[in-house]
């Protein structure tokens, strides 16, 4: 039978089989549960996507589409959240074993690494700078850090105060990476920023402008006009470190505390003749860096940041 009015054909009756059979509720999806891990990681998205400084708990819980009274059940409030996400970028690093033959090699793997797992994410230099790795989670990592120093043969004083510095300096150069890139980077509908310029150019302006200081005035920014702003950002981090291992090389047993100077400083220290200071900044080269390649530190990164 049609219904004329409507002019679309009425509805069958239900087949026998059907019959007397209560109508299928619709089930909805299970939704995955929520937990630390899961919050950690949406937390990591919104760092991403909006920096630290746009990282709240409201944004995270909209990332997971819950309520922001949900996450208070796994973390207390933002900063326990912070320091969940920096133990989060230790998880999985792998520590250099100890080796006094090749202590300075071992260093460079463990700096290079820390920088990798800092710029794997907007903004981490930061979290990296307000938290220590004191937490349960992180004391054996410290523990074997402090012993790639100490097999080295470093005195205990002297080791223990290396572990910040090798650790500032890492965080400190991802943050001045961190600020410059967000300085260049451009604006989200894709135009130009002219409160970023592109970096190259404000590498070859500053050059330009030390090299025009009166020569009186300013000889040595004159003469390292070419020099203060130049390489990669690679390069300058390896001669950042290496600058800091040459440093602690001179406080190994039958080496002068005080450092060396001159052809002294070329020859390198050891600890029972196995190690020298001078090796390269990279593993396997065994060169020393170059010295014209040392960029002026806290200054300008390189220009193909």
């Amino acid at each position: 039978m049609n219904d004329e009015a409507a002019g679309t054909p009425a509805l069958p009756p239900p087949p026998p089989w059907e019959r007397g059979r209560p109508a299928r509720a619709r089930v909805a999806p299970a939704r995955t549960p929520l937990s630390r891990e899961r919050i950690v990681d949406a937390a990591f998205t919104v760092l991403d996507r909006q920096g630290l400084d746009g990282l709240s708990m409201r944004q995270v819980a909209a990332e997971l589409g819950v309520t922001v009274s949900a996450l208070y059940a796994h973390v207390s409030n933002k900063d326990d959240l912070l320091q969940l996400m920096y133990n989060r970028v230790f998880q999985g690093a792998e520590m250099p074993e100890p080796d006094p033959e090749r202590w300075q090699e071992r260093l460079r793997d463990y700096a290079r690494a820390g920088r990798r797992r800092l710029l794997a994410h907007r903004d981490m230099a930061r979290i990296s700078m307000a938290h220590v790795p004191f937490t349960a989670e992180l004391l054996p990592h410290v523990e074997a850090f402090l012993g790639l120093l100490r097999t080295a043969g470093l005195p205990d004083r002297i080791a223990a105060e290396a572990g910040d510095l090798i650790s500032t300096y890492i965080d400190g150069f991802v943050l001045g990476e961190d600020l410059w890139r967000a300085r260049t980077a451009a604006p989200a509908d894709g135009g130009p920023d002219p409160a970023g310029p592109d970096l190259s150019e404000l590498a070859e302006e500053m050059r330009d402008y030390f090299a025009s200081l009166p020569e009186g005035d300013f000889p040595h920014l004159r003469a390292l006009a070419g020099l203060m702003v130049t390489g990669s950002s690679d390069e300058r981090f390896d001669i950042g470190l290496e600058i800091i291992l040459r440093g602690l090389a001179s406080y190994l047993p039958g080496t002068s505390a005080g450092g060396q100077t001159g052809a002294g400083a070329g020859a390198g220290a050891d600890g029972g003749g196995q190690e020298r200071a001078a090796t390269g900044g990279g593993p396997g080269t065994g060169e020393a860096a170059a010295p014209e390649q040392v960029a002026a530190p806290g200054r300008a990164p390189a220009a193909d940041v």
